[in-house]
């Protein structure tokens, strides 16, 4: 077999620019174009499709609505390459990486947040630096945050249940609740306790309502489509008429300008019975990649919101009249963190 590159042609390829940066960017450039390769196939429906029953390139267009099938063709051929289906363009089914992506709905709603609002923030970002532009994102998909937001669930389901063993909660709420799994989570921990679970996002509180159902948790709890601070002003009743024993926000504060965050914290502490614990989760702002980036994110929205630092949480914890224990880092390396504080 002839020789695809001279000895020649390799030396100078080597000595030409900076040879590790230009394989870090073929490198990224791939793994660019496999997360949007995904993410196009769960947005045009292809996966799910497939996921149903194997297909041929015309029945597909039939079933995602397709009107160019060779344009189709050629993506299924794509997709193929990143091993999410397989076939030879006479019948197409899903590949093992395919069906993982349609199966888990954490890696699901990735590719879903990923693939859409994270990484245009990037693509978009010139209009918002040069026209004051902002972004909409965290009230437009509250439903896929809240599914990637079980990527934690399994760092702060510890935590929760070393709350519960400590503080043995008769009443629990969750501020903020999204999908429901840490509510879930200290019901499951404490089986004498009932809780209440609300959320300003309806997809957010229905995805709440169904977890607890599925887990056999929903004659211990209630789920609300509610703003706290709002509930709280209209007077007392509803869900919120008793006090609790704890009270959880997980990943809930930076949804919330800094100058508003103490009034919200001050309203759930009233919430909370003498010596009840408010628990704070949330990730923080730290030199970390997904932290700056989520800094950034929020900071592209509307309303002045950015992520909090760990000292400034705990200094709004005690200006919101409750005792803050030390922050706590709940994954080595990564920019989780928890406060303690009781009334």
């Amino acid at each position: 077999m002839a020789r695809l590159i001279s000895s020649r042609a390799l030396l100078q390829l080597l000595r030409r620019g900076d040879l590790r940066a230009r394989l870090r960017a073929t490198q990224d450039g791939q793994a660019a174009l496999r997360l949007q390769v995904v993410s196009a196939a769960l947005d045009t429906g292809v996966l799910d499709a497939l996921a149903r029953a194997p297909a041929s390139t015309a029945e597909l267009a039939r079933l995602t609505g397709a009107t160019d099938p060779d344009l189709l063709e050629a993506f299924l051929r794509v997709a193929a390459v990143v091993r999410l289906v397989d076939g030879d363009g006479a019948r197409w089914r899903l590949a093992r990486a395919g069906r993982a992506v349609v199966e888990d709905d954490l890696v699901r709603a990735s590719y879903e947040g990923f693939g859409g609002f994270h990484t245009d923030l990037y693509r978009g970002l010139r209009p918002v630096l040069t026209e004051g532009a902002r972004r909409r994102d965290t009230t437009e998909h509250g439903e896929v945050i809240a599914r990637m937001s079980a990527g934690f669930d399994p760092f702060v389901h510890d935590l929760l249940v070393r709350t519960v063993a400590e503080r043995r909660p008769r009443r629990v709420l969750d501020v903020g609740c999204g999908a429901g799994l840490q509510l879930a989570g200290v019901l499951e921990a404490a089986p004498a306790a009932t809780g209440v679970g609300v959320d300003v996002d309806a997809g957010a509180a229905a995805l709440a309502a169904r977890t607890l159902r599925e887990r056999g948790l929903a004659d211990r709890a209630t789920v609300a489509t509610l703003d706290v601070r709002t509930a709280l002003a209209e007077g007392p009743g509803g869900p919120l008429g008793e006090p609790f024993d704890l009270a959880l926000l997980a990943n809930v504060v930076y949804y919330l300008p800094p100058a508003e965050r103490v009034p919200l914290l001050r309203a759930v502490a009233g919430l909370l019975t003498p010596g009840g614990t408010l628990l704070v989760v949330t990730t923080a702002t730290v030199p970390q990649l997904f932290s700056r980036h989520m800094d950034l994110l929020l900071r592209a929205q509307e309303g002045d919101l950015q992520l909090p630092d760990a000292g400034s949480l705990v200094r709004q914890l005690t200006e919101a009249g409750l005792h803050p224990e030390p922050p706590r880092t709940l994954v080595p390396g990564a920019p989780l963190v928890a406060v303690s504080a009781t009334r």
